[in-house]
C-alpha cells in the first residue's frame, strides 16, 4: 500500500535532513574553530619571528658593548702605561731636567685615583699600593699590616694571572712588578650592563605569552629553552616534532656564526584546536544518553501498544469465531455437504490459531522444549496447498529428528509463515523456497532461501523497519513482527543472511539450544 511506503520514506527523509543539518553545524563549527586557531597560530608565528629578531639585535648590542668595554680597558691600560713610565722616571731621574721630569712624573703617578694598583719588589713583597678599598666590619686593615699584605698579595697574584701587569726595571738586574685591576667605574658600568642583559634574558625566557621555543647554535646545542615541559630535563626529543610543524627560523649572527630557533604551538592553542571535538564529544555523549533513555521509554511504550493491540485483536476475534463454531454445529445437523463443512471447519480452526497467536503476542509467551523440525514441517504442510502450484517448498534437514529447541510452536509457525509469504511475494508467485536446517554447538539455524528478485544494498538495512514494504499492498509489518517474535520472545536472532538482485534472498533464524 502506498501509504505504508510514504510513512517509511518520510521517516527516512526526516532522518536524512536532520543528519545533514547536524553535519552542517558540526562542520561549520569545526571550520570556524580551525580558522580561529590558524589566525592565532599566525600571530604566535609572528611572535616567534620577533623573538628571533630580538635575539639578533641583542647579539648586535652585545658586540657593540663588548667593543666599548674593550676600548675602555685599552684606555685604562694606556693610563697604567703612563703611570709605569712615570714611576720609571721617578726611580731613574734625568740629570739634565730633573726638576721638570720629576714633577711631571709625580703628577701622572698621583693622578691615578680610580685604578687599583699593587707594586711588588724583586722579593715579591708589597712595595706600594693605591686605590685599594679595605672595608670590613670587625677589623681595620690599615692597622693590621700582616693581613693587609696577605690580601694585597692575593689580589696581585690574581691580576698577574689575568695578565694585567707591567715590569719596572729599578736598577740593573732589579725589577719591580706593577699589577692592576679594572677601575671601579668600569666594573660598575659592566655590572649594570650585565644586569640589564640578565633581566632581558629572564623576561624573554619566562614570557608565558610565547609558545614553546628552543634556541640552538650551529652545532645543535641548546642555548635557551622557553616554555618547554620538563624544563632542564627536556632531552630534545620534541625538536623533530617542532620541525615537523614549523620550519626553524635562521638567525644570522655574522662573525659569531648561525643560530636556529625552533618553536611549536602553545599548549593553550593546542587545547583550543581540540576544543570543538571535545565539545561535540560531550554533546554527543549527552545526546546518546538522552537517545538511549528516550528509546527505552519508546520501546516500552511500543511494547505496550503491541501487547494492547494484540490482546484487543484476540478479544475482537473471539466472539465471531465462537459464533461461527456454533453455526458449524447447526449446519452439520442440517445435512449440508460434508466437504464444504470440512473446509469451513479448517478456516475456523485457522482463525482460532490466529487468535491464539495474538493472545500470546499480548502476553508472556511460554517456551517449551519442542521439536523444531515438527513445527516447521507442520506449518509448511499447511502452506503448500494454499500457495500457487508454481511455488515449491523444500525442507532440507540432514539431521535426525527431533531437533529440540525451546520455542513456542504457535508463534514460530507465524514466523515461518511470514518469511515464506515474503519469499512468495519476492518470486512473484513462481519459484522454489528452501527451508534449510543447520546445527552448531550452541545454536540451531533455519535458513529460508528463495530464488526471487532479491534486494538492492540500500534496502538491506531497512527490510525489518516498521512500515517498510516494496509491495503495493500491506503495511510492511510482517518481517518486523517476525523479528520481534524471534528476538524478543525467543532470545534468538533473525537476519537477512544474503541477498542478490535477480537471484534471491536468504533469511536466517538463529535459536539457542537448551542448556
Amino acid at each position: 500500500m502506498k501509504r505504508s511506503q510514504d510513512i517509511y520514506s518520510k521517516k527516512q527523509r526526516w532522518k536524512l535532513i536532520l543528519f545533514l543539518l547536524a553535519s552542517t553545524i558540526i562542520l561549520g563549527s569545526i571550520y570556524l574553530s580551525n580558522a580561529m586557531v590558524a589566525k592565532i597560530a599566525n600571530k604566535e608565528q609572528a611572535k616567534a619571528k620577533q623573538w628571533a629578531q630580538t635575539i639578533q639585535k641583542k647579539v648586535a648590542l652585545l658586540n657593540i658593548t663588548k667593543k666599548t668595554f674593550e676600548s675602555l680597558e685599552n684606555r685604562e691600560k694606556q693610563r697604567i702605561q703612563l703611570v709605569v713610565d712615570a714611576i720609571k722616571t721617578i726611580m731613574n731621574p734625568s740629570e739634565l731636567s730633573m726638576n721638570q721630569d720629576l714633577d711631571f712624573a709625580m703628577k701622572i703617578r698621583d693622578g691615578n685615583k680610580d685604578i687599583p694598583m699593587v707594586i711588588l719588589d724583586d722579593r715579591n713583597l708589597i712595595s706600594s699600593f693605591s686605590n685599594i678599598d679595605f672595608k670590613t666590619e670587625s677589623l681595620e686593615w690599615s692597622a693590621n699590616h700582616k693581613k693587609r699584605d696577605s690580601l694585597l698579595q692575593e689580589k696581585a697574584q690574581q691580576w698577574k694571572k689575568e695578565k694585567r701587569f707591567f715590569t719596572i726595571e729599578v736598577f740593573e738586574g732589579v725589577n719591580f712588578m706593577l699589577t692592576y685591576d679594572q677601575s671601579q667605574s668600569l666594573k660598575s658600568l659592566r655590572f649594570q650592563s650585565d644586569s640589564i642583559l640578565q633581566a632581558f634574558n629572564k623576561d624573554l625566557i619566562k614570557d608565558t605569552r610565547l609558545m614553546p621555543v628552543v634556541l640552538m647554535d650551529q652545532n645543535k646545542k641548546r642555548i635557551i629553552a622557553s616554555n618547554i615541559e620538563g624544563g632542564k630535563d627536556w632531552d630534545g626529543k620534541q625538536l623533530k616534532a617542532f620541525q615537523a610543524h614549523y620550519p626553524p627560523i635562521k638567525i644570522d649572527l655574522g662573525k659569531d656564526g648561525l643560530q636556529w630557533l625552533y618553536y611549536d604551538l602553545s599548549p593553550e592553542l593546542k587545547q583550543l584546536k581540540w576544543f570543538p571535538f571535545i565539545q561535540f564529544g560531550i554533546i554527543a555523549v549527552i545526546v546518546l544518553i538522552g537517545y538511549l533513555v528516550f528509546s527505552t521509554f519508546r520501546r516500552a511504550e511500543q511494547n505496550q501498544v503491541w501487547a494492547g493491540m494484540a490482546k484487543e485483536t484476540a478479544h475482537q476475534l473471539g466472539t465471531p469465531i465462537s459464533s461461527l463454531a456454533a453455526w458449524m454445529d447447526y449446519l452439520e445437523g442440517q445435512y449440508v455437504d460434508a466437504d464444504s463443512l470440512s473446509e469451513m471447519r479448517k478456516d475456523i480452526t485457522r482463525l482460532e490459531k490466529v487468535t491464539d497467536r495474538f493472545s500470546k503476542i499480548g502476553s508472556e509467551a511460554k517456551l517449551n522444549p519442542e521439536d523444531l523440525d515438527a513445527t516447521v514441517n507442520g506449518i509448511v504442510s499447511y502452506l503448500r496447498p494454499r500457495l500457487s502450484d508454481k511455488v515449491t517448498i523444500e525442507i532440507i534437514n540432514p539431521y535426525p529428528s527431533p531437533i529440540v529447541v525451546n520455542h513456542n510452536p504457535s508463534l514460530m509457525d507465524w514466523v515461518i509463515e511470514n518469511l515464506c509469504k515474503n519469499a512468495v511475494d519476492a518470486m512473484d508467485g513462481a519459484g522454489t523456497i528452501k527451508v534449510i536446517f543447520l546445527k552448531e554447538t550452541h545454536w540451531v539455524h533455519v535458513d529460508i532461501e528463495d530464488n526471487g528478485k532479491g534486494m538492492l544494498k540500500n534496502q538491506f538495512k531497512s527490510v525489518f523497519q516498521p512500515g517498510y514494504s516494496t509491495k503495493k499492498r500491506g503495511w510492511g509489518l510482517g518481517l518486523t513482527l517476525a523479528k520481534r517474535i524471534v528476538e524478543n520472545y525467543h532470545e534468538g536472532k533473525l537476519t537477512l543472511k544474503s541477498t542478490e538482485l535477480n537471484k534471491g534472498s536468504t533469511f536466517r533464524i538463529v535459536l539457542p539450544k537448551p542448556s
